[in-house]
């Protein structure tokens, strides 16, 4: 049976690649998300009006010289964009006239000429072809929740959601790095082989013990042993022996760890073999102070890096502050106050903690950038940390990512509780994605610090209101 999917404005704008994420099927297209596109092609906000341009590019790609005829009949979509064969013509892509829609009696269209005449005109599409094709599926596709009600209540058989981006059903089974067990962790292992390695411990043990281990992931249990996954096989898992008392007395520009998840943190941090951090955890739990004084500790003191880039994503009105005098810096200084903060913290029992706060960012080189503008840029001899990354798309994060060149490393942050983007949700949320997508790249490590020490106040709001 063929299957059309429809696909509305939003999911283009979350993935302007979306179109082939259905490449074996039918892909419909309304006039009338082609004409939301353009218009936020041109607005302010920089995020959302480049997807739609990549987006509309994408489209046009597709369609190239096709005739008029032919492009509502459906054109063929060559997936070479996803590196398979250029010359294979799987499903087809066609635009969908809808201002030619016409009410009938058998079919139950919605009334497209008031507040929300866009989004009934998109379902009125899926409705029209329902009818049209009783033979086929008929599916739209949209991220907006009142919408697949109302596409449903209307009489559309089949509405769902944007699913390519979701790569965990249950947020529960999200990666935290580490596996944690009730009482001693060997005696569920049948059997072990000690190695010693000058001063390290290696224990070796079956993989099927422990099938969905990882590199650089933690095994810890309640009687401190504390395991670190330095390799594995098809066969075996090296665990290292770490020192609990060893983790707990780590030391990075005068910070010391306060719970045992901020110690593992500490050790990923210095991790010799990690390009990409990703740290996930409630706010308060101590992730920006880490990443900056980590940041600190290798750039002043260790000279590996020479700038630290802070960045992180600035809501749509904040475009509006380009117009005014001032540097970068100064511009982007309401959105990253935490990091100022952090700074404070650091260095807020100094003698002169304001000029010593000056003097580390000058030092330092501390480099503060709006994720808006770091697009098609490089940054070489960087370590380079993203505050507030649970409200980015894969594609957003993806983007970002790519950016970081040789003798550089990123730190990723985010708190998947506190997502103020309305098309995203915890399990579709890019830093959700890079967490499962990088957990099996021996390059990356990642740490869930769930202890908030802010205070307890704070820890009272995030458990219970």
């Amino acid at each position: 049976m063929e299957k059309i999917y429809v696909l509305d404005t939003n999911v283009l704008l979350h993935d302007p690649l979306a179109i082939y994420a259905f490449a074996e099927h039918k892909v419909v297209i309304p006039m009338t998300v082609l004409e939301e596109l353009d218009v936020i092609k041109d607005r302010r906000d920089k995020d959302v009006s480049r997807e739609a341009r990549v987006a509309i590019n994408t489209i046009d790609k597709i369609v190239g010289n096709a005739s008029p005829k032919a492009l509502q009949a459906g054109v063929p979509i060559r997936t070479h964009e996803e590196g398979s064969d250029s010359s294979q013509n799987e499903g087809n892509l066609a635009i969908y006239p809808d201002q030619q829609i016409t009410m009938t009696d058998n079919v139950p269209f919605l009334n497209g000429s008031h507040d929300h005449a866009n989004d009934n005109r998109i379902i009125n599409v899926g409705l029209s072809l329902q009818a049209t094709h009783p033979r086929s599926t008929v599916c739209l596709v949209t991220k907006d929740i009142n919408m697949r009600i109302k596409a449903k209540g209307s009489g559309l058989e089949r509405v769902e959601d944007y699913r390519k981006d979701k790569v965990l059903d249950d947020l529960d089974l999200m990666s935290k790095g580490y596996m944690q067990f009730e009482g001693s962790f060997w005696s569920r292992i049948d059997s072990v082989k000690t190695e010693a390695h000058g001063r390290h411990t290696i224990h070796v043990i079956q993989k099927s013990a422990l099938p969905n281990i990882y590199l650089n992931m933690f095994i810890i249990d309640e009687e401190d042993f504390v395991g670190f996954v330095v390799n594995l096989d098809e066969e075996f898992i090296y665990l290292l022996d770490v020192n609990k008392q060893h983790l707990m007395n780590q030391n990075f520009w005068g910070i010391h760890p306060r719970n045992l998840e901020q110690a593992m943190a500490f050790y990923l941090l210095r991790h010799e073999n990690s390009d990409l951090m990703v740290m996930t955890g409630p706010a308060g739990s101590g992730k920006t102070l880490l990443a900056l004084a980590y940041a600190l500790q290798v750039t002043m003191e260790e000279k590996r890096f020479n700038k630290i880039i802070v960045a992180r994503s600035t809501p749509p009105i904040a475009e509006d502050i380009g117009f005014l005098p001032g540097t970068e810096e100064e511009k982007m200084a309401p959105w990253l106050a935490a990091f100022d903060d952090n700074l404070e913290i650091l260095h807020g029992a100094d003698e002169h903690s304001f000029s010593s706060i000056d003097y580390v960012k000058q030092k330092a080189n501390i480099q503060f950038k709006s994720l808006n503008f770091m697009r098609g840029r490089s940054f070489n001899n960087a370590l380079i940390i993203v505050d507030e990354a649970q409200g980015l798309t894969q594609f957003q994060l993806k983007s970002i990512v790519t950016r970081v060149g040789s003798n550089s490393k990123i730190i990723v942050l985010g708190n998947l509780a506190q997502i103020d983007n309305k098309y995203i949700t915890p399990l579709t949320s890019g830093l959700t994605y890079l967490v499962e997508k990088s957990k099996a790249f021996k390059y990356s490590s990642i740490m869930h610090v769930n202890g908030i020490e802010r205070s307890r106040l704070a820890e009272f709001a995030e458990e219970n209101l």
